[in-house]
């Protein structure tokens, strides 16, 4: 399942599992099956993902019947860090050619079940067939919870931020003519786990005109003098909560004319964006903010994705502020605010931070000042 740092302790896991019950009887629900993977961590600390051996737990909505915990006996010794005699929960282990999906279901109550997202469609199926017929998607339950972070979510939050930043603060060292964006990246990728991150999990490094392009990776294009670059950086932490950073960066003088004044728009909407996160403002709301000061500049046709996503266990997770999401932000929510401008076949900027919905308004987790970075 995958080596992993833990930082939760029997009374969070038991406090989850409980309101997750309570959650998912609200919903209808009999049980919901939560498969490894970020929901499966949440709840009772196991990292890693599936594999074509099913392990799942099952969590009934009825208290009086024990969760239960499946797994390949092969791969259960490498879970003995997870209190699951402290939580009540029962332990089936299986061997190959044993059918796992009836030894996971046995004794459950029937009814709705609630599968994790992420689930293949190989477990999800042969749950179906072994009786688990009424199926939907856990999200909807799972983000109730998982969408308000606790303080030592929010702690962990902000170390992935101070680590981020200090990867930010080197780029300088790497980012020069006559490299290519490839190897501008390799250098940063050691450096995100030089600062403390279990792994680089994305680099995008876009100079140029791949700076016009959001989700531009990397390429084997050469760095320029005058080139304006878009740095993208973020990885798990070894508790396995994220970083996600944006910064954008000039060698020297851009040569495109318009750099300075698009630039000077995108920094006053990010800013206008994160001024507007307070408790009970819309996702929406936050979205708009922004985007309304890059209209006032002529730019709106220039920037061509949603504001933020929510970030925790999940580089992307609830809430996404995007037009058409009316959710009210409310304390612990967690999300990026990452404007940008992309003017196809010339360059492109964003301006990325990660931050939280504090009981009065805001806190930034990402403390690097927003201007463009001329080395």
């Amino acid at each position: 399942m995958g080596t992993h740092t833990s930082v939760l302790d029997v009374t969070t896991m038991r406090s989850r599992l409980d309101r997750l019950r309570g959650h998912a009887a609200d919903a209808g629900l009999a049980s919901v099956v939560v498969s490894p993977g970020s929901d499966l961590r949440y709840l009772v600390g196991v990292a890693g993902s599936s594999f074509e051996r099913l392990t799942a737990l099952v969590v009934p909505t009825d208290a009086s019947v024990a969760p239960v915990f499946v797994s390949p006996r092969l791969e259960f010794a490498g879970l003995g860090h997870v209190p699951f005699g402290d939580l009540g929960v029962e332990v089936r282990t299986w061997v190959d050619g044993e059918d796992a999906y009836a030894l996971a279901l046995a004794g459950v109550p029937g009814g709705p079940v609630a599968v994790s997202d992420m689930t293949p469609a190989l477990h999800a199926l042969r749950l179906r067939d072994a009786g688990a017929a009424e199926q939907q998607l856990a999200g909807p339950v799972l983000r109730e919870l998982r969408m308000r972070k606790d303080a030592v979510e929010l702690e962990q939050l902000r170390l992935a931020g101070a680590a981020i930043d200090r990867v930010h603060a080197r780029v300088g060292e790497w980012l020069r003519p006559g490299r290519t964006e490839a190897e501008v990246a390799a250098d940063i990728a050691a450096a995100i786990v030089e600062e403390g991150h279990a792994a680089a999990d994305f680099v995008i490094v876009g100079s140029g005109p791949n700076g016009a392009s959001p989700h531009h990776e990397v390429s084997d294009r050469v760095v320029q003098q005058g080139d304006v670059v878009v740095v993208d950086i973020g990885g798990p932490l070894p508790s396995g909560y994220n970083s996600d950073s944006t910064r954008t960066y000039a060698v020297g003088s851009p040569t495109e004319p318009d750099v300075a004044e698009a630039y000077a728009a995108l920094q006053a909407a990010q800013q206008a964006s994160v001024d507007a996160v307070r408790p009970g403002v819309t996702c929406q709301d936050v979205d708009r903010a922004g985007r309304a000061v890059l209209a006032e500049a002529g730019l709106a046709e220039h920037f061509i994705h949603r504001t933020g996503h929510g970030i925790g266990l999940d580089v992307h997770e609830e809430p996404y502020v995007v037009e058409g999401n009316d959710l009210p932000l409310e304390a612990g929510m967690t999300f990026s605010i990452e404007p940008g401008v992309y003017l196809t076949g010339r360059w492109g900027a964003r301006i990325e931070d990660i931050v939280a919905v504090t009981d009065t308004g805001v806190e930034r987790f990402n403390t690097r000042p927003t201007e463009i970075v001329v080395l």
